[in-house]
């Protein structure tokens, strides 16, 4: 098993990579992967937890395999392993479920690519981070390339990337790399209450405010105005929208959950799209 996945009564969805030797990721890893993306799709998760368990959150990819293959066969086994992770980071990224990312030790390549996924990223203070890509002669997968430079810029994304240095926790909080840092003792305690806290939360306005920021930097002024206006009156009229408002209204909680159980029950089933090996819509799916 080199993927783990729970969903809870509160729909918080546990993903965990147990691989063991940093959790590189080969095409098994990868396919499984996919799957759990899946599962979280299925079972409406209201927030995924993305985990590594052991000394590493991910190392990325798993050179060993990959040195065993040359030519054709190298070409098409990387393709099937890009294939299924893309197709994970797709369903996760079109998912409403904001996604939580909490990393220990080494976080490389890949790795690097799962957390500038994450809605909110922790970081363990022994957590050390590089895109390791170009150091073997490699190019960035895993939406690497355009996840990283949204966070910390077109220019800082480029030097990690030439350069491959090393970042700390520390650093990567400063640079927007990741949303805050804790004690390795505390990581797993702060991510799960930081992820329950979200699967409370009001699922359909995460994912429509996911989508907003997803689509910022390539929409125009008037089209993005135009987009916030659209997204903000349908959450209004939406059953998570009266109930908040209600709730606020009579100075208590908000019950999101009751809402979402009501809007799942309605709902046609889930189509999972694609699969990992046919061509899907443009990376990431956060955009319109």
């Amino acid at each position: 098993m080199r993927v783990t996945v729970e969903v809870d009564g509160e729909g918080l969805a546990r993903v965990e990579m147990c691989r063991g030797a940093g959790n590189a990721i080969d095409l098994a890893t990868a396919r499984a992967l996919l799957d759990a993306a899946r599962e979280c799709e299925q079972a409406r998760a209201r927030a995924v937890l993305l985990t590594g368990r052991g000394r590493s959150f991910c190392v990325g990819g798993d050179l060993k395999e990959f040195a065993a293959l040359t030519g054709e066969h190298l070409t098409e086994h990387l393709t099937e392993v890009t294939d299924a992770l893309h197709g994970a980071l797709r369903i996760l990224a079109g998912l409403d479920a904001p996604l939580v990312v909490a990393v220990q030790g080494a976080v490389a390549g890949a790795g690097l690519g799962l957390v500038t996924a994450a809605d909110v990223s922790l970081a363990a203070t022994d957590a050390g981070f590089t895109a390791a890509y170009t150091a073997i002669g490699y190019t960035p997968d895993a939406g690497v390339s355009w996840s990283l430079p949204r966070l910390v810029g077109p220019r800082r994304a480029v030097d990690l990337l030439l350069t491959n240095r090393r970042v700390t926790a520390a650093q990567a909080l400063q640079m927007g790399l990741v949303s805050r840092v804790v004690a390795p003792e505390r990581l797993t305690e702060e991510a799960v209450q930081a992820a329950g806290a979200l699967a409370r939360g009001a699922t359909a306005a995460y994912g429509a405010t996911r989508r907003l920021v997803g689509r910022a930097l390539s929409a125009g002024l008037d089209e993005h105005l135009d987009a916030e206006a659209r997204h903000l009156a349908a959450a209004a009229a939406s059953a998570e929208g009266r109930e908040g408002v209600a709730a606020f209204l009579a100075g208590r909680r908000p019950d999101f959950a009751r809402t979402e159980a009501a809007r799942s029950a309605a709902a046609p089933p889930i189509s999972h799209g694609p699969s990992a090996r046919e061509p899907g819509p443009t990376w990431p799916a956060t955009h319109e």
